[in-house]
């Protein structure tokens, strides 16, 4: 079953990589959707796939890579599905 989320990790996860690790982990674990940087310093992602998938890089998310210090993680599901091809670095919010 496909799972889509939107996501929001605060913390320190701007300049630490976080955009471009988040981007591997989900192209490893199939997912589609994007991430990008927000101007009040959080990380927003919208991520789909598989739901055990989903569920992989949630767990990812709350650690994220090993520069960065997440202090929060807000989920939220969202329907319905897109269907991205592809997942992506966004530079603009």
């Amino acid at each position: 079953m496909t799972r889509r989320v939107h996501v929001f990790v605060g913390g320190v996860v701007q300049g630490v990589f976080f955009r471009a690790a988040a981007c591997e982990r989900a192209s490893i674990l199939g997912l589609r959707g994007w991430v990008r940087n927000l101007p009040d310093g959080r990380v927003e992602i919208l991520a789909e796939g598989a739901s055990e998938r989903i569920a992989e890089f949630l767990d990812w998310c709350a650690s994220g890579p090993p520069r960065a210090k997440v202090d929060s993680l807000e989920v939220i599901e969202e329907i319905p599905v897109e269907e991205f091809t592809t997942f992506e670095v966004r530079r603009h919010f």
